[in-house]
């Protein structure tokens, strides 16, 4: 059972526990490949291109072997698109064997009518499809042409297939909060469940995060929705910001990076945060540091996250308690100090924050296949070829798809 970590004696409320972590996180995400057929503008890993350093199917395998001793309940997978991995589905199998509940994220670009039944007949397997417009013409301008058919095709296929709850995935931009009835209607209308997630200036998030988060009044707007809706839609701890507007949202209101969450990349590194692909927030690797364990329990990055923050200035705010000061990752990849306040503070205290930040960061992961960003890595491009992959780090996922 997942505890706290041990820790001096402290009682308090349930949120003040996990700021001093947990022996195996809550929600673990699992990014399989880097490789996609999409090229989301916001993506926060870069993906496009497949890393020839994938871990194997063998070390994936080992790696569930271990989460199942953590007695972790349930692992996010996503990329990358995950589906095009050719052992996804025997990945899938392998953790749902080991008691590890499997949640992962596609663009729909494999769930055929076949695929559909499949998942139907699964208990232990939740499907999320993103989706950042309720129109084509909204989606398809963040995540590419045909994107928005390729998703609400996965939803009826999975409808169809008697597949229960769904989740449609939104990241919010500026140009979809007016969309958020529609979204809640398409997902009345597949039987699906809708989850909202903050866009952060992550990976090539950061190019276009300026022109693509939300106004301060959409703030506001956005707020008001979910105190309205918030019990009928996920949001995890995407918000919690927006909490200094009034009363806590639903959800988890703290940054739970390195405390109840973290991400594993598809080469095996431990990130303290999905949003902080970064080499500041690089914990270890589950191959030359002692496994995932280890590295949860002992890093010295996660060890100093779990300790007291001080909250800098934003601890004289009335709304700290609530607020926390904000996402780690988006005041980072703003240039704003962690002890700052959120570059969206809903009282204007990032405006000026942003106004005197420094440099700004860049993610140290891309594998964008636009060539408009330096990669740091070596990675295998993608190319359209019509024989089946011969092993896992061919470099086309999509080979033999019409």
């Amino acid at each position: 059972m997942t505890t706290v970590l041990e820790q001096p004696a402290r009682v308090g409320k349930l949120v003040d526990q996990f700021e001093l972590g947990l022996d195996a996180p809550i929600c673990l995400t699992w990014e399989l490949t880097y490789a996609c057929n999409l090229s989301c503008v916001h993506c926060l890993s870069s993906s496009g291109r497949r890393d020839p350093r994938e871990l194997s199917t063998e070390q994936c395998k080992a790696v569930i072997d271990e989460l199942q001793r953590m007695q972790v309940f349930y692992v996010n997978i996503g990329g990358g698109e995950p589906t095009v991995r050719s052992d996804f589905w025997e990945l899938v199998d392998y953790a749902t064997a080991h008691q590890v509940g499997v949640k992962f994220s596609t663009n729909g670009v494999r769930i055929d009518k076949k695929v559909a039944a499949r998942l139907a007949a699964s208990d232990y397997v939740d499907v999320q499809i993103s989706l950042d417009g309720a129109t084509a013409e909204v989606n398809d301008a963040v995540r590419g042409p045909g994107s928005f058919d390729m998703a609400i095709r996965a939803l009826e296929n999975l409808a169809e297939a008697g597949f229960k709850d769904a989740k449609i995935s939104v990241v919010v931009t500026r140009h979809n909060v007016p969309q958020l009835d529609e979204f809640k209607a398409l997902a009345d209308k597949y039987g699906a469940t809708l989850r909202i997630t903050r866009l952060r200036p992550a990976g090539r998030g950061a190019d276009v995060w300026n022109d693509l988060h939300p106004t301060n009044i959409q703030q506001r707007e956005l707020y008001n929705w979910l105190v309205a809706n918030g019990e009928g839609v996920l949001t995890g701890d995407s918000f919690f910001h927006l909490s200094a507007f009034g009363d806590a949202l639903p959800g988890l209101n703290l940054c739970g990076a390195g405390r109840v969450v973290c991400l594993i990349d598809p080469i095996g590194d431990v990130y303290a945060c999905p949003f902080a692909i970064h080499e500041n927030f690089l914990a270890g690797n589950i191959l030359r540091d002692g496994g995932f364990q280890h590295v949860w329990q002992t890093s010295e990055l996660f060890t100093e996250l779990r300790s007291p923050q001080t909250g800098g200035a934003c601890t004289k705010c009335s709304f700290f308690d609530s607020c926390r000061g904000g996402c780690m990752a988006a005041k980072f990849f703003t240039g704003l100090p962690m002890d700052g306040p959120d570059p969206e503070c809903v009282l204007g205290n990032g405006e000026s924050a942003l106004a005197a930040a420094g440099s700004i960061p860049k993610s140290s992961v891309d594998h964008s296949r636009t060539g408009q960003r330096k990669t740091p890595r070596a990675s295998v491009p993608l190319t359209l070829m019509l024989r089946p992959p011969a092993k896992i780090c061919d470099e086309n996922p999509l080979a033999g798809m019409e």
